[in-house]
C-alpha cells in the first residue's frame, strides 16, 4: 500500500491526472539540477579550483576549503618517495607491473586505504594518472546508458548486473587539467605512458582467439570467468 505523506491519495481521474503532472515536473527538474551542477563543476575546474575533485590520490593529502585559503593538495613526503620510486622502477628498471605489486606489499607499504596488500590495478592507475605530474584531470569519465557488465562481486552476490550506472573513459584530449604539485618530472611521466602504451599494444592477451563462451562461462566457487 502506498500511503502519501504531503499528499492525500489520488482517489479521481483528476487527482491522477496531477500526480502524474507533478512526476514529470520532478524528473525535469532533477535532469536541470543535474545538468548546472555539471556545467558549473567544469567552470570552476576550468578555473583551477580544486574542490571539484572526490579526493586526493596516494602521495597527496586534500585540504579542504576555508575562510582563509581555497582547496589545494599537499605533497605527503613519504608517500611521494614511494611514488617517485615506483615511477623510476618501471620507466627507467622496466619493472613489470606485478613486481612492483610484490615490492611494495613484501616492504610492508599500506595502500591509502590502509590495506597491505597492493592490486596491480591500482599500480597500474597511478602510473596512468597525470596528477603526479603536475595535472590533475576532471571529467576523465562519462556515463553511458550501456548496460554495465558482471563482475565478479555481483556475480557472489546472485545479481544479474551491475547497481552502478556503465561509465566509459574519455578521451585524455578531453580531460580538464587543473595545476597541481608535482611529484615527478614530465618526461618521467611520459616514460611511462610510452611503455604503458608499447605493453598495451604487444600484450599477450591481444594474441587470443575469442572463443563462443568467452566471458560469459564463470565458476560457480571463486566468481572469475573461465579463460583458455
Amino acid at each position: 500500500e502506498v500511503r502519501f505523506v504531503k499528499a492525500r491519495k489520488a482517489e479521481t481521474p483528476e487527482d491522477e491526472l496531477l500526480l502524474q503532472f507533478q512526476g514529470m515536473i520532478a524528473e525535469y527538474e532533477r535532469a536541470q539540477i543535474v545538468e548546472r551542477t555539471r556545467r558549473g563543476k567544469a567552470y570552476r575546474a576550468r578555473a583551477g579550483t580544486i574542490n571539484v575533485l572526490s579526493g586526493a590520490p596516494y602521495g597527496y593529502l586534500y585540504l579542504r576549503r576555508s575562510d582563509t585559503s581555497e582547496a589545494r593538495y599537499e605533497i605527503v613526503d613519504a608517500e611521494a618517495a614511494v611514488v617517485r620510486e615506483l615511477f623510476r622502477r618501471y620507466s627507467e628498471d622496466h619493472v613489470s607491473i606485478g613486481e612492483l605489486a610484490r615490492w611494495l606489499s613484501s616492504e610492508g607499504v599500506a595502500t591509502r586505504t590502509g590495506k597491505a596488500r597492493w592490486d596491480r590495478s591500482t599500480i597500474w592507475g597511478m602510473l596512468r594518472n597525470p596528477a603526479y605530474a603536475g595535472r590533475a584531470g576532471f571529467a576523465k569519465t562519462a556515463r553511458t546508458e550501456d548496460r554495465p557488465a558482471i563482475n565478479r562481486t555481483a556475480r557472489l552476490q546472485g545479481r544479474s548486473t551491475s547497481r552502478h550506472a556503465g561509465k566509459r573513459d574519455r578521451p585524455v584530449e578531453e580531460w580538464i587539467e587543473i595545476p597541481v604539485p608535482a611529484i615527478i618530472s614530465e618526461q618521467t611521466f611520459e616514460l611511462a605512458a610510452r611503455r604503458l602504451a608499447d605493453n598495451r599494444r604487444f600484450a599477450a592477451r591481444n594474441t587470443k582467439e575469442p572463443s563462443l563462451l568467452m566471458g560469459l562461462a564463470a565458476c560457480q566457487s571463486c566468481g572469475y570467468d573461465y579463460y583458455r
